[in-house]
Protein backbone atom coordinates (compact mmCIF):
# COMPACT_ATOMS: atom_id res chain seq x y z
CA UNK A 1 0.00 0.00 0.00
CA UNK A 2 0.82 3.76 -0.30
CA UNK A 3 -0.03 6.94 1.11
CA UNK A 4 -1.35 9.44 -1.22
CA UNK A 5 -2.26 13.19 -0.10
CA UNK A 6 -4.87 14.99 -2.26
CA UNK A 7 -3.65 18.11 -3.79
CA UNK A 8 -6.37 20.72 -4.88
CA UNK A 9 -7.92 19.40 -8.48
CA UNK A 10 -7.69 16.21 -7.44
CA UNK A 11 -10.12 14.02 -8.09
CA UNK A 12 -10.39 10.05 -7.01
CA UNK A 13 -10.46 9.35 -11.19
CA UNK A 14 -7.43 11.71 -11.55
CA UNK A 15 -5.50 9.74 -9.04
CA UNK A 16 -6.82 5.98 -9.64
CA UNK A 17 -5.35 6.74 -13.30
CA UNK A 18 -2.08 8.31 -12.07
CA UNK A 19 -1.47 4.74 -9.97
CA UNK A 20 -3.12 2.29 -12.51
CA UNK A 21 -5.94 1.36 -10.36
CA UNK A 22 -9.47 1.03 -9.78
CA UNK A 23 -10.85 4.02 -8.71
CA UNK A 24 -13.71 2.13 -6.48
CA UNK A 25 -11.52 0.34 -4.96
CA UNK A 26 -9.64 4.00 -3.61
CA UNK A 27 -13.31 4.71 -2.75
CA UNK A 28 -14.31 1.23 -0.71
CA UNK A 29 -10.65 1.31 0.77
CA UNK A 30 -10.84 4.72 2.46
CA UNK A 31 -14.91 4.70 3.27
CA UNK A 32 -15.38 7.71 0.70
CA UNK A 33 -19.18 7.73 -0.51
CA UNK A 34 -20.49 8.57 -3.80
CA UNK A 35 -20.22 11.26 -5.52
CA UNK A 36 -16.62 10.63 -4.39
CA UNK A 37 -15.74 14.27 -3.32
CA UNK A 38 -12.33 14.50 -1.53
CA UNK A 39 -10.93 16.84 0.83
CA UNK A 40 -7.33 18.95 0.36
CA UNK A 41 -4.89 17.41 2.56
CA UNK A 42 -6.84 13.75 3.14
CA UNK A 43 -4.34 11.17 2.88
CA UNK A 44 -5.46 7.94 0.72
CA UNK A 45 -4.29 4.42 1.28
CA UNK A 46 -3.62 3.29 -2.41
CA UNK A 47 -3.79 -0.15 -3.40
CA UNK A 48 -0.63 -1.08 -5.29
CA UNK A 49 1.29 -4.37 -6.91
CA UNK A 50 2.06 -6.49 -3.99
CA UNK A 51 5.75 -6.89 -3.03
CA UNK A 52 6.93 -9.80 -1.27
CA UNK A 53 8.47 -8.51 2.61
CA UNK A 54 9.23 -10.31 5.36
CA UNK A 55 6.66 -9.09 8.36
CA UNK A 56 6.93 -8.92 11.98
CA UNK A 57 4.29 -10.89 13.91
CA UNK A 58 2.05 -8.31 15.90
CA UNK A 59 -1.14 -9.13 18.72
CA UNK A 60 -3.68 -6.92 17.78
CA UNK A 61 -6.25 -6.41 20.26
CA UNK A 62 -9.95 -4.14 19.97
CA UNK A 63 -12.06 -2.92 22.79
CA UNK A 64 -16.04 -3.51 22.01
CA UNK A 65 -18.77 -2.28 23.76
CA UNK A 66 -21.32 -5.71 23.45
CA UNK A 67 -23.51 -3.37 20.76
CA UNK A 68 -21.08 -2.87 18.03
CA UNK A 69 -22.71 -2.92 14.80
CA UNK A 70 -22.90 -6.33 13.36
CA UNK A 71 -20.83 -4.96 10.18
CA UNK A 72 -18.45 -3.42 11.65
CA UNK A 73 -18.20 -6.69 13.86
CA UNK A 74 -17.68 -8.88 10.90
CA UNK A 75 -15.39 -6.38 8.90
CA UNK A 76 -12.89 -5.68 11.99
CA UNK A 77 -12.42 -9.26 13.90
CA UNK A 78 -10.42 -10.60 10.76
CA UNK A 79 -7.43 -8.36 11.84
CA UNK A 80 -7.52 -8.73 15.76
CA UNK A 81 -6.08 -11.39 17.81
CA UNK A 82 -8.05 -10.63 20.47
CA UNK A 83 -11.42 -8.74 21.19
CA UNK A 84 -12.29 -7.34 24.56
CA UNK A 85 -15.51 -7.30 25.40
CA UNK A 86 -16.24 -3.95 27.58
CA UNK A 87 -17.17 -4.16 30.57
CA UNK A 88 -17.98 -6.28 33.54
CA UNK A 89 -17.67 -4.47 37.13
CA UNK A 90 -18.21 -5.63 40.30
CA UNK A 91 -19.68 -5.33 43.52
CA UNK A 92 -17.94 -4.16 47.37
CA UNK A 93 -18.51 -7.82 48.13
CA UNK A 94 -16.67 -9.07 44.86
CA UNK A 95 -19.86 -10.05 43.11
CA UNK A 96 -19.59 -9.78 39.51
CA UNK A 97 -21.41 -7.71 37.48
CA UNK A 98 -22.12 -8.20 33.87
CA UNK A 99 -22.50 -5.79 31.04
CA UNK A 100 -26.02 -4.36 30.58
CA UNK A 101 -25.77 -5.46 27.11
CA UNK A 102 -26.06 -9.30 26.50
CA UNK A 103 -22.44 -9.77 25.31
CA UNK A 104 -22.93 -13.01 23.50
CA UNK A 105 -23.26 -12.28 19.75
CA UNK A 106 -19.75 -10.72 20.17
CA UNK A 107 -18.05 -13.81 21.94
CA UNK A 108 -19.90 -16.38 19.10
CA UNK A 109 -18.91 -14.03 16.16
CA UNK A 110 -15.59 -13.81 17.63
CA UNK A 111 -14.91 -17.67 17.98
CA UNK A 112 -16.63 -18.13 14.33
CA UNK A 113 -14.09 -15.93 12.79
CA UNK A 114 -11.51 -17.11 15.01
CA UNK A 115 -10.72 -14.03 17.19
CA UNK A 116 -9.91 -14.73 20.85
CA UNK A 117 -13.04 -12.81 22.97
CA UNK A 118 -11.67 -11.20 26.42
CA UNK A 119 -13.96 -10.31 29.37
CA UNK A 120 -12.79 -7.27 30.65
CA UNK A 121 -13.12 -6.00 34.48
CA UNK A 122 -13.57 -2.50 35.51
CA UNK A 123 -13.94 -1.33 39.01
CA UNK A 124 -17.45 0.97 37.32
CA UNK A 125 -20.22 1.92 40.03
CA UNK A 126 -23.96 2.10 39.43
CA UNK A 127 -23.45 5.19 37.38
CA UNK A 128 -21.09 3.39 35.33
CA UNK A 129 -18.09 5.48 36.22
CA UNK A 130 -14.93 4.46 37.77
CA UNK A 131 -14.59 4.38 41.11
CA UNK A 132 -11.58 3.62 43.58
CA UNK A 133 -13.90 3.23 46.67
CA UNK A 134 -14.50 -0.44 45.28
CA UNK A 135 -11.05 -0.71 44.34
CA UNK A 136 -10.19 0.08 47.80
CA UNK A 137 -12.92 -2.01 49.16
CA UNK A 138 -11.64 -5.06 47.16
CA UNK A 139 -8.12 -4.81 47.79
CA UNK A 140 -9.05 -4.80 51.63
CA UNK A 141 -10.32 -8.45 51.27
CA UNK A 142 -9.17 -11.50 50.51
CA UNK A 143 -12.45 -13.19 50.10
CA UNK A 144 -14.21 -10.49 48.07
CA UNK A 145 -11.14 -11.18 45.80
CA UNK A 146 -11.28 -14.76 45.58
CA UNK A 147 -15.54 -14.39 45.55
CA UNK A 148 -14.85 -12.31 41.95
CA UNK A 149 -11.96 -14.70 40.98
CA UNK A 150 -14.46 -17.46 41.06
CA UNK A 151 -17.36 -15.70 39.69
CA UNK A 152 -14.92 -14.49 36.79
CA UNK A 153 -14.01 -17.84 35.95
CA UNK A 154 -17.40 -19.51 36.21
CA UNK A 155 -18.94 -16.65 33.53
CA UNK A 156 -15.48 -17.35 30.96
CA UNK A 157 -16.07 -21.01 30.97
CA UNK A 158 -20.16 -20.46 30.42
CA UNK A 159 -19.45 -17.88 27.94
CA UNK A 160 -16.77 -18.73 26.13
CA UNK A 161 -13.60 -15.35 27.26
CA UNK A 162 -10.40 -17.11 27.07
CA UNK A 163 -8.53 -14.03 28.71
CA UNK A 164 -9.02 -11.43 31.32
CA UNK A 165 -8.10 -7.86 30.62
CA UNK A 166 -8.16 -5.69 34.31
CA UNK A 167 -8.59 -1.82 33.33
CA UNK A 168 -8.36 -0.30 36.37
CA UNK A 169 -8.49 3.51 36.73
CA UNK A 170 -7.99 6.06 39.62
CA UNK A 171 -6.06 3.97 41.77
CA UNK A 172 -5.40 5.57 45.50
CA UNK A 173 -2.14 5.44 46.14
CA UNK A 174 -2.10 3.30 49.23
CA UNK A 175 -3.22 0.51 47.41
CA UNK A 176 -0.77 0.70 44.40
CA UNK A 177 1.07 -2.63 45.97
CA UNK A 178 -2.12 -4.39 46.87
CA UNK A 179 -3.53 -3.92 43.31
CA UNK A 180 -0.27 -5.47 42.18
CA UNK A 181 -0.70 -8.34 44.20
CA UNK A 182 -4.69 -8.69 43.10
CA UNK A 183 -3.17 -9.05 39.71
CA UNK A 184 -0.93 -11.67 40.22
CA UNK A 185 -2.90 -13.69 42.33
CA UNK A 186 -5.39 -13.43 38.91
CA UNK A 187 -2.63 -14.14 37.23
CA UNK A 188 -1.46 -17.27 39.06
CA UNK A 189 -4.83 -18.69 39.45
CA UNK A 190 -5.64 -18.21 35.47
CA UNK A 191 -2.89 -19.43 34.17
CA UNK A 192 -3.58 -23.44 35.03
CA UNK A 193 -6.86 -22.85 32.93
CA UNK A 194 -5.01 -21.41 29.74
CA UNK A 195 -6.08 -17.85 30.94
CA UNK A 196 -3.43 -14.74 29.73
CA UNK A 197 -3.96 -11.82 32.28
CA UNK A 198 -3.61 -8.11 30.57
CA UNK A 199 -3.46 -5.38 32.91
CA UNK A 200 -4.19 -1.43 31.13
CA UNK A 201 -1.24 0.66 31.99
CA UNK A 202 -2.14 4.87 32.47
CA UNK A 203 0.35 6.82 29.85
CA UNK A 204 3.40 7.43 32.62
CA UNK A 205 6.50 8.76 31.73
CA UNK A 206 8.09 8.46 35.24
CA UNK A 207 7.90 6.24 37.99
CA UNK A 208 7.09 9.38 40.42
CA UNK A 209 4.83 11.15 38.28
CA UNK A 210 2.31 12.91 40.15
CA UNK A 211 -1.62 12.80 39.56
CA UNK A 212 -4.78 9.95 41.00
CA UNK A 213 -4.03 8.84 37.21
CA UNK A 214 -1.21 7.62 37.94
CA UNK A 215 0.31 7.30 41.25
CA UNK A 216 -1.27 4.13 41.91
CA UNK A 217 -0.15 2.23 39.03
CA UNK A 218 3.28 0.95 39.40
CA UNK A 219 4.74 0.29 36.02
CA UNK A 220 7.55 -2.20 37.30
CA UNK A 221 5.22 -4.64 39.59
CA UNK A 222 2.44 -4.41 37.14
CA UNK A 223 4.84 -5.49 34.34
CA UNK A 224 5.96 -8.73 36.64
CA UNK A 225 2.49 -9.28 37.81
CA UNK A 226 0.65 -9.88 34.26
CA UNK A 227 1.13 -11.89 31.56
CA UNK A 228 0.90 -8.18 29.07
CA UNK A 229 0.51 -4.62 29.50
CA UNK A 230 -1.63 -2.12 27.52
CA UNK A 231 -0.31 1.42 27.84
CA UNK A 232 -3.26 3.48 27.19
CA UNK A 233 -1.18 5.98 25.50
CA UNK A 234 -4.13 8.68 24.01
CA UNK A 235 -6.30 11.23 25.49
CA UNK A 236 -3.84 14.25 25.36
CA UNK A 237 -6.77 15.66 23.35
CA UNK A 238 -9.94 14.36 25.21
CA UNK A 239 -14.02 15.55 25.61
CA UNK A 240 -12.94 18.36 28.28
CA UNK A 241 -9.72 19.39 27.24
CA UNK A 242 -8.13 21.72 25.00
CA UNK A 243 -7.85 21.06 20.97
CA UNK A 244 -4.91 18.73 20.08
CA UNK A 245 -3.93 15.62 19.09
CA UNK A 246 -5.68 12.63 20.26
CA UNK A 247 -2.42 10.89 20.53
CA UNK A 248 0.92 13.17 19.46
CA UNK A 249 3.52 10.85 18.62
CA UNK A 250 5.82 12.84 20.34
CA UNK A 251 4.27 12.46 24.30
CA UNK A 252 3.83 8.78 22.88
CA UNK A 253 6.95 8.11 22.42
CA UNK A 254 7.89 9.70 26.04
CA UNK A 255 5.63 6.68 27.34
CA UNK A 256 7.09 3.99 25.64
CA UNK A 257 10.74 4.93 26.35
CA UNK A 258 9.64 4.83 30.26
CA UNK A 259 7.76 1.81 29.75
CA UNK A 260 10.77 0.03 28.24
CA UNK A 261 12.93 0.70 31.53
CA UNK A 262 10.32 -0.92 33.61
CA UNK A 263 8.49 -3.65 31.77
CA UNK A 264 10.13 -5.95 28.87
CA UNK A 265 9.07 -5.12 25.52
CA UNK A 266 7.63 -8.87 24.61
CA UNK A 267 5.11 -7.64 27.32
CA UNK A 268 3.97 -4.40 26.28
CA UNK A 269 1.34 -3.22 23.96
CA UNK A 270 0.91 0.32 22.38
CA UNK A 271 -2.29 1.82 22.91
CA UNK A 272 -4.08 3.73 19.83
CA UNK A 273 -7.10 5.08 19.24
CA UNK A 274 -9.55 4.63 16.74
CA UNK A 275 -11.66 8.13 17.09
CA UNK A 276 -10.93 12.21 16.97
CA UNK A 277 -12.76 15.16 19.22
CA UNK A 278 -14.57 18.57 17.00
CA UNK A 279 -14.15 21.13 19.56
CA UNK A 280 -16.06 24.22 19.32
CA UNK A 281 -13.80 27.89 19.91
CA UNK A 282 -13.07 29.61 21.79
CA UNK A 283 -12.02 26.60 24.26
CA UNK A 284 -13.30 27.26 27.94
CA UNK A 285 -11.84 25.37 30.52
CA UNK A 286 -14.41 23.86 32.72
CA UNK A 287 -17.68 24.24 30.44
CA UNK A 288 -16.15 23.64 26.69
CA UNK A 289 -16.88 19.72 25.76
CA UNK A 290 -15.79 18.17 22.50
CA UNK A 291 -18.01 16.14 20.31
CA UNK A 292 -16.22 12.15 19.72
CA UNK A 293 -16.29 11.37 16.24
CA UNK A 294 -15.20 8.61 13.82
CA UNK A 295 -11.61 9.05 11.49
CA UNK A 296 -13.42 8.69 8.20
CA UNK A 297 -16.55 10.98 9.70
CA UNK A 298 -14.05 13.37 10.24
CA UNK A 299 -12.86 13.47 6.81
CA UNK A 300 -16.83 13.53 5.57
CA UNK A 301 -17.17 16.60 7.92
CA UNK A 302 -13.72 18.72 6.29
CA UNK A 303 -15.51 17.60 2.88
CA UNK A 304 -18.97 18.94 3.87
CA UNK A 305 -17.17 22.34 4.95
CA UNK A 306 -14.58 22.88 2.20
CA UNK A 307 -11.85 22.64 4.94
CA UNK A 308 -8.49 21.96 4.36
CA UNK A 309 -7.04 18.91 6.61
CA UNK A 310 -3.47 19.61 7.91
CA UNK A 311 -0.94 17.61 9.19
CA UNK A 312 1.33 18.56 12.31
CA UNK A 313 4.59 17.55 11.77
CA UNK A 314 5.35 17.38 15.49
CA UNK A 315 2.34 15.29 16.83
CA UNK A 316 2.30 13.63 13.37
CA UNK A 317 -1.54 14.09 13.21
CA UNK A 318 -4.26 15.61 10.88
CA UNK A 319 -6.36 18.52 12.01
CA UNK A 320 -8.31 21.62 10.41
CA UNK A 321 -10.91 24.06 11.33
CA UNK A 322 -13.96 24.94 9.86
CA UNK A 323 -16.86 27.42 10.47
CA UNK A 324 -20.41 26.09 10.79
CA UNK A 325 -23.55 28.10 11.85
CA UNK A 326 -21.58 31.30 12.84
CA UNK A 327 -19.40 28.95 15.58
CA UNK A 328 -15.56 28.05 14.48
CA UNK A 329 -15.16 24.16 14.82
CA UNK A 330 -11.31 22.68 15.17
CA UNK A 331 -10.89 18.45 14.98
CA UNK A 332 -8.39 16.64 15.35
CA UNK A 333 -8.19 13.10 14.17
CA UNK A 334 -6.57 9.65 12.87
CA UNK A 335 -5.92 8.98 9.82
CA UNK A 336 -3.12 6.27 7.83
CA UNK A 337 0.00 9.02 8.29
CA UNK A 338 -0.52 9.01 12.19
CA UNK A 339 -1.29 5.34 12.32
CA UNK A 340 1.86 4.61 10.12
CA UNK A 341 3.89 6.18 12.99
CA UNK A 342 2.53 4.57 15.61
CA UNK A 343 3.20 1.28 13.48
CA UNK A 344 7.04 2.74 12.91
CA UNK A 345 7.27 3.05 17.22
CA UNK A 346 6.14 -0.20 17.71
CA UNK A 347 8.45 -1.94 15.49
CA UNK A 348 11.35 0.50 16.56
CA UNK A 349 10.89 -0.95 20.02
CA UNK A 350 9.96 -4.45 19.46
CA UNK A 351 6.86 -4.39 20.99
CA UNK A 352 4.38 -6.75 21.54
CA UNK A 353 1.68 -5.33 19.67
CA UNK A 354 -1.39 -2.87 20.00
CA UNK A 355 -4.65 -2.32 21.31
CA UNK A 356 -7.08 0.01 19.80
CA UNK A 357 -9.63 1.83 22.24
CA UNK A 358 -12.03 1.35 20.55
CA UNK A 359 -13.30 -0.91 17.70
CA UNK A 360 -16.94 0.31 17.81
CA UNK A 361 -16.31 2.46 14.23
CA UNK A 362 -15.35 1.40 10.93
CA UNK A 363 -11.65 2.84 9.62
CA UNK A 364 -11.22 0.08 6.56
CA UNK A 365 -7.76 2.05 5.52
CA UNK A 366 -6.55 1.35 9.04
CA UNK A 367 -6.82 -2.56 9.28
CA UNK A 368 -5.76 -2.56 5.53
CA UNK A 369 -2.40 -0.50 6.61
CA UNK A 370 -2.14 -2.50 9.73
CA UNK A 371 -2.23 -6.31 7.71
CA UNK A 372 0.26 -4.35 4.95
CA UNK A 373 2.72 -3.64 7.63
CA UNK A 374 2.58 -6.40 9.85
CA UNK A 375 1.52 -10.18 10.62
CA UNK A 376 -1.34 -10.36 12.59
CA UNK A 377 -0.90 -13.41 15.17
CA UNK A 378 -4.47 -15.25 14.77
CA UNK A 379 -6.18 -16.78 18.02
CA UNK A 380 -5.28 -20.92 18.36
Amino acid sequence: MQIYVVKRGDSIDSIAAAYAVDALQIAYDNQIPAPYRLAVGQALLIPVEDVVQQKRAVRVNGYAYPYIQAQVLSETLPYLTNISVFSYGFTTEGNLVPPRTDDSRVINEAWRQGTAPILVLTPFDETGMFNNYLISALMGSMAAQQNLIDQMFATMEEKGFVGIDLDFEYILPQDRVAYAEFVANVRAQAAPKGYPVSVALAPKTSADQQGLLYEGKDYRLLGAAADSVLLMTYEWGYTYGPPMAVAPINKVREVVEYAVTEIPTEKIDLGIPNYGYDWTLPFVQGSSRARTIGNAQAVQIAIENDAVIQFDEIAMSPFFHYEKDGAVHEVWFEDVRSMQEKFRLIAEYGLRGMGYWQVMKLFRANWLLLADTFDIIRFG
